[in-house]
């Protein structure tokens, strides 16, 4: 069975100079991370581990317009620059063609399984294979599924020796959960457990989780419809009780 773990999110931004910049203030790493040639797209970075937060801009709106398959960059082009929106989360397998089949039967309508492919910002070529799925659940968007050569150890590895993830100024931090403000948390939760073979919960403030990994994907009462929060949990006193706002979304440190 193909395994499900919580690799990145996706914070849609103007001007990736800016989320670099209120992170650092706080003595978090983020960085520009290159630029997507084939979709019009650049990134900036922050990594918690293997889970990162990836800020996206439009670098070439002609190009990022014409873009067929990839929804994360269709979705970019509607709502930037009114909304810097979080926009979902991204779901890491070691078997995309597995989840493909299963996300099929299920009766979602998927892109092809897309071969991506940028040059970071020390020139190395950076690949993945990914793939969207169209639509939403009561406006809620999919996550995105992503497949990246070699283990995760490897990676860990591979990113730590070249300084991609390093420690933060400000102390330990971690990525705990993503948070969804959703008419129907209860229905939302089960609906993508059912589709991503995640166990759902209910905690006592009318909260419902998925569990991915250590992690989580809570579902909590909201009109928006739409990925609101990212919750870390830190040590650290500079980070502890603070919140830093990037457009529309939150960075929430407890």
């Amino acid at each position: 069975m193909a395994t499900m773990k919580w690799d990145h999110l996706v914070h849609y931004v103007n001007d990736l100079s800016k989320p670099i910049a209120s992170f650092e203030d706080h003595g978090l790493v983020a960085f520009k991370g290159g630029s997507h040639k084939d979709w019009g797209t650049y990134n900036a970075l922050s990594y918690f581990g293997l889970t990162y937060i990836e800020f996206l801009g439009i670098e070439n709106l002609e190009l990022a317009k014409a873009t067929e398959h990839n929804r994360v960059v269709k979705d970019a082009v509607k709502v930037l620059p009114e909304h810097e929106i979080l926009s979902r989360v991204v779901i890491r397998t070691d078997n995309i063609e597995e989840v493909a089949a299963s996300l099929n039967e299920a009766g979602l309508s998927l892109s092809p399984i897309i071969n991506g492919r940028r040059l970071d910002n020390e020139g190395r070529l950076i690949e993945w294979r990914m793939m969207t799925i169209d639509g939403d659940f009561e406006g809620l968007v999919y996550p995105f599924i992503i497949q990246w050569n070699g283990t995760d150890a490897e990676r860990l590895e591979r990113l730590t020796s070249s300084g991609v993830i390093q420690p933060h100024p400000a102390g330990h931090a971690e990525i705990v959960s993503a948070v969804f403000r959703v008419s129907d948390p209860a229905a939302t939760a089960k609906h993508w457990g059912a589709l991503l073979g995640l166990p759902v919960a209910e905690s006592e403030d009318d909260v419902f989780s998925l569990k991915i990994g250590d992690k989580s994907f809570d579902f909590v009462q909201g009109d928006e419809n739409q990925f609101k929060q990212v919750i870390f949990e830190t040590d650290s006193t500079a980070l502890k009780g603070k919140t830093i706002q990037i457009g529309e979304g939150e960075y929430v440190f407890v």
